[in-house]
């Protein structure tokens, strides 16, 4: 990448820092999420010409008529599903740039991670190699089918909106194990946070949400 990894200018370690502040003020508190969000340098998650954007509180494209959430987003389904749990095993669905991916990874014992578009993944699979992130497990296929070979998951995070929550992702959380998902809901969408217990899954409305659609097969 000719982008600097570690940063410099308005991808500095400093801008960073500050990214991290604006997350506090924003209300996540989790220190181990914030310390993964200062780890992980988001300007190599998007496109080069994107780089001093990095850092904004925004959702970037990065191709494939995806986006990058914007930080907010990340730390937020991340301090959701994990809490102040080390979960051995996070299910991701959609892969996307990675930086999902990676702040779970620097959190988790094993991302395992699908997407439907086999380009994004390859590139994806590429950058967390270049960045020494080992601990992911990649899967090209429909997100909403999960990767049941893996399962029971202790966390799951779909980072793509649907219409309902799907039965197959739901029989792949493990008992104790939180799922966060968005739903499109009376024509908004809203994130859910949904735990199983031993007899049920508990279900609770977070707050309002934008992410792309999540959309079956696979490309």
């Amino acid at each position: 990448m000719s982008v600097h990894r570690d940063g410099i200018g308005m991808t500095s370690r400093r801008t960073r820092e500050r990214m991290v502040q604006r997350l506090r003020e924003q209300g996540i508190f989790n220190a181990r999420v914030l310390e993964a969000m200062a780890a992980v340098p988001r300007h190599l998650f998007v496109e080069e010409a994107l780089a001093s954007r990095a850092y904004e509180d925004t959702a970037l494209p990065i191709g494939f008529g995806q986006t990058i959430s914007q930080p907010y987003t990340v730390a937020r389904l991340t301090e959701l599903a994990i809490g102040q749990r080390r979960p051995e095993k996070v299910l991701e669905v959609g892969t996307g740039s990675g930086y999902q991916t990676a702040v779970l990874a620097h959190m988790c014992g094993t991302v395992y991670t699908v997407e439907r578009i086999e380009a994004l993944q390859k590139k994806t699979r590429f950058r967390l190699y270049d960045l020494k992130v080992y601990n992911v497990k990649y899967h090209h296929s429909d997100g909403g089918w999960g990767w049941p070979k893996y399962a029971p998951y202790d966390a799951i995070v779909i980072t793509a909106a649907a219409g309902e929550i799907p039965d197959a992702l739901l029989r792949q959380l493990g008992n104790g194990g939180v799922m966060v998902i968005p739903i499109d809901q009376d024509g908004d969408q809203v994130l859910k946070r949904i735990t199983r217990t031993d007899t049920d899954y508990e279900v609770e409305d977070i707050e309002r949400v934008r992410f792309v659609p999540l959309v079956g097969g696979v490309n």
